[in-house]
């Protein structure tokens, strides 16, 4: 008796039943942000659901750009966000959502600073306004803003968070964002969007058509390895600390490995970022085991 091929393989179907497994929230931070997705995997079980509704909350507030024509209209959803963080401070039921809702119970119970979802919906504001920013100042603040501030609601969650893991936070926060801009730079590109400062882009004589139509010159090289150097100062800066660092921290500093990673792939290309340094590494979840073995970010 022959057997028909269902047309579905044994890692096919392993696949299909592991993300019929996931809740809602980490359903969202599967799909949409691959990176987090892996870190919260070596999380201690009893956090990864409190990980995964943070991690699927700042995916939600850093689309709205993209799901809205004007900018009041993503005002008006950044403030919905501002208005459900409220709720979950307070005493009220949570609206009925399913990043909401558990988002609510990971703030109850893990005692989240509330001041850190403020600070991801205010970066995000910067987001509605097309124009690039001023300086590579600026862009850090930028980088700083929409990325610090979970990695240390990310400690908190850990139970990880002391001066020393806020530190080093405060720098792969910065480093992992800048390095994330760069990888991302091809998809803004065609998007007609713009992250590199005006004052290099000034300095190294950087066309907006050559940037516009995915042209890697000399003059947007010269810009990206500047960025890349910053991002590695950064990286520099938050390994220093790494010795005061503990082991328990690690599943919230381990995009620091991403972004170094990221970082010479970008080198090796000649800082070219629409050479696909932006394509997902088959080996990721490896290396970030070995990370975690190894204690290191």
């Amino acid at each position: 008796m022959q057997h028909r091929s269902t047309g579905k393989t044994a890692s096919s179907v392993w696949r299909s039943s592991v993300a019929a497994s996931l809740s809602p929230v980490a359903s969202i931070v599967r799909t949409h942000d691959r990176d987090r997705f892996q870190t919260v995997l070596f999380a201690p079980g009893q956090v990864r659901e409190a990980l995964f509704a943070i991690y699927a909350f700042n995916y939600e507030i850093a689309r709205v750009r993209e799901t809205v024509r004007e900018p009041m209209l993503g005002q008006i959803r950044l403030q919905w966000w501002r208005e459900a963080i409220d709720a979950a401070y307070g005493e009220a039921q949570p609206r009925r959502h399913e990043v909401v809702e558990p988002l609510t119970t990971a703030i109850r119970s893990r005692g989240l600073s509330r001041g850190y979802f403020d600070r991801l919906i205010d970066a995000r504001e910067r987001d509605l306004d097309d124009a690039p920013p001023a300086t590579l100042t600026a862009l850090e603040d930028y980088a700083d803003g929409t990325s610090k501030p979970l990695i240390r609601l990310a400690l908190e969650t850990l139970g990880s968070a002391t001066p020393s893991t806020e530190t080093a936070a405060a720098d792969i926060g910065v480093a992992y964002a800048l390095t994330g801009l760069l990888r991302a730079m091809p998809v803004h590109a065609l998007a007609g969007r713009c992250f590199i400062p005006l004052d290099l882009a000034t300095e190294a004589g950087l066309e907006p058509a050559d940037y516009a139509a995915g042209r890697a010159t000399p003059a947007l090289r010269r810009v990206v390895e500047i960025i890349v150097r910053a991002a590695e100062r950064h990286l520099a800066a938050a390994r220093a600390k790494r010795r005061d660092v503990p082991k328990a921290a690690l599943p919230a500093l381990l995009p620091a490995r991403i972004a170094s990673r990221a970082l010479k792939r970008l080198e090796r290309a000649g800082y070219d970022p629409f050479s696909g340094i932006g394509e997902s590494d088959p080996l990721q979840s490896w290396r970030l085991a070995f990370a975690m073995l190894k204690g290191r970010f």
